[in-house]
């Protein structure tokens, strides 16, 4: 469509500018102290979809962060589709490794560094841009509607709620979320699925204070020498996890589909210099592909305790505490495991040491179809901007809603994501190509165009 191409043309000044004020709002939804930016971010997004057509924005108070909604419906005779995202980000730190201030956008190289430019804010901001283009060229074939929250990042604890409360306001014919990345820009991909998540933080108290770790050193279990043990043992020398019954849900990929995701392009020695490692780790038998996409995991995200300002300070600390996360693959139930990975820390805790468990937050895994309607569309839309098929890959990160979703309105969800592994997901330095930023506006109206024949 040569009119969605001038449009964009004419406006990409515009769309970056927007997107960049987006950006600005620190809103990050781990932190009380951020609890004001997440309601002004959450006006700032109702507006822009207002600017862009929708006849009606609303945003709605939650337990938690409000969730922003509306709607364009063009005829309640063609098919609607309901675009889910989000507008929170994870915390920032550690500020020192970040080149430019985190909410301080940076173009540099054709990209956008700033927290959120990839994750989710310059993703879901190309459907709202994607909408602007089709109701100023009139030429919108769907019904679109919008679902974006603002509590992703701490696991989506009150979106299920609002979701039961509102089956009649979302109803909807399929999901559209972009929220996913894709091979390269030489490679598009699609993901067919995502891991589930099972997080916990545990605690270990020793001694019933802070100790001279002279006068008490060998003499006292150390916190921080025994949780170091206790998450050692998590692993096998195959790098297997030791935790009993954690694979028994699993459901093995088939040699069919491995040998189809053997068929996406990887380049080992690139990858390893793009992460500064010299050797890739991880359980034995799989590849890296297969290691990240249909395999669980189980990994450290933080630990501390002791003395870690500057200087020494000869310390035997009385705790120590760690943040822990599995990836779930199908069938595994995060509930489940997350009552395993609470009790498993109990079980192998030494008789020096006490320790207590607690949940943070979870989420199931999640396939989608390829042989449905959307997929077809998804793949259909692709091919028409990037001139060829995408490959169906596993994504190895995990959106929480996605099961809630397809449970309360018994509809698919279809991921169109634009960005890229190497985009430092969660990490200092975030970024997202503006040639993925574009290239997603430019083609997301070609997934409502093939949906909508799709859908006669």
């Amino acid at each position: 469509m040569q009119a969605w191409k001038d449009y964009q043309t004419k406006n990409k000044d515009r769309f970056l500018e927007e997107l960049l004020q987006l950006l600005r709002i620190p809103s990050v939804s781990a932190k009380t102290e951020h609890k004001a930016d997440m309601q002004k971010c959450a006006e700032a997004v109702k507006q822009r979809l207002l600017d862009a057509g929708a006849e009606k924005a609303t945003v709605y108070a939650t337990d938690g962060h409000p969730v922003v909604f509306a709607e364009k419906i063009v005829d309640p005779a063609k098919p609607t589709v309901l675009v889910y995202g989000h507008y929170d980000v994870q915390p920032v730190e550690p500020l020192e490794l970040w080149n430019s201030g985190p909410f301080e956008p940076v173009i540099k190289d054709g990209r956008i560094y700033a927290r959120g430019s990839a994750d989710d804010k310059g993703q879901f901001y190309m459907h709202v841009k994607a909408l602007e283009i089709m109701t100023k060229t009139n030429s919108l074939p769907t019904n679109i509607k919008f679902l974006i929250e603002g509590e992703e990042e701490v696991g989506s604890p009150n979106l299920g709620k609002f979701v039961a409360a509102n089956k009649a306001l979302l109803k909807a014919d399929v999901i559209l979320i972009s929220d996913s990345s894709m091979l390269s820009m030489e490679n598009p991909s699609i993901d067919i699925g995502v891991r589930g998540l099972a997080y916990i933080q545990v605690e270990v108290t020793g001694p019933n204070r802070d100790l001279h770790s002279g006068v008490y050193g060998g003499a006292v279990g150390n916190p921080i020498t025994m949780l170091s043990k206790m998450i050692s043992s998590c692993h096998d020398e195959n790098n297997h996890i030791t935790i009993p019954r954690f694979y028994d849900d699993v459901v093995e990929a088939t040699a069919e589909e491995r040998k189809l995701m053997a068929q996406a392009p990887f380049d080992e020695n690139k990858y390893k210099k793009d992460l500064g490692v010299k050797e890739l780790w991880g359980e034995k038998g799989y590849t890296t592909n297969e290691r990240t996409g249909i395999r669980p995991t189980l990994e450290l995200n933080g630990i501390w305790g002791g003395y870690t300002g500057e200087g020494s300070k000869t310390v035997l600390p009385s705790k120590a505490f760690a943040k822990v996360s599995a990836r779930l693959v199908p069938n595994q139930s995060s509930k489940k495991i997350t009552q395993m990975l609470l009790q498993h820390f109990k079980n192998i805790a030494p008789a020096c040491v006490t320790v207590e468990t607690f949940e943070l937050h979870g989420g199931e895994p999640y396939m989608t179809p390829i042989d449905s309607k959307a997929y077809k569309a998804a793949a259909k839309a692709i091919e028409s901007t990037f001139g060829k098929k995408p490959i169906p890959v596993r994504g190895g990160g995990s959106i929480p809603i996605c099961a809630i979703l397809e449970k309360e309105l018994g509809i698919k969800i279809v991921f169109m994501g634009f960005g890229l592994d190497s985009d430092n997901l969660h990490s200092p330095n975030e970024k997202f190509d503006l040639v993925n930023f574009y290239k997603g506006i430019e083609t997301i109206p070609y997934f409502h165009k093939a949906f909508a024949e799709m859908e006669q």
